[in-house]
């Protein structure tokens, strides 16, 4: 049956390049991918106003959290979504 030279994706998943989680195309909608949009970091908060469990052997500046939102947790939820981006797109 001749689709128009169309390939037809449909059940193929694809891994999202923002969460690396598998998708399926066409179920992809503006809210399947969760993600953070910056980088995991170390140093102070531009607050300044959190304050932080620091260890003995740590400098007094030193803090860890996703630039985007403050979580301190490397493996917090993402803070925004979107539809999942393949890297093939």
């Amino acid at each position: 049956m001749d689709n128009g030279g169309k390939v037809d994706t449909r059940g193929i998943e694809k891994i999202c390049r923002r969460c690396r989680e598998a998708y399926d195309p066409s179920s992809n909608t503006s809210s399947s991918c969760r993600f953070h949009p910056s980088f995991f970091v170390c140093r102070r908060h531009d607050d300044q106003k959190r304050y932080y469990e620091l260890g003995p052997d740590d400098p007094p500046y030193a803090a860890k959290f996703y630039d985007c939102c403050g979580a301190e947790d490397p493996d917090a939820s993402g803070c925004m979504t979107d539809f999942h981006s393949s890297y093939d797109d």
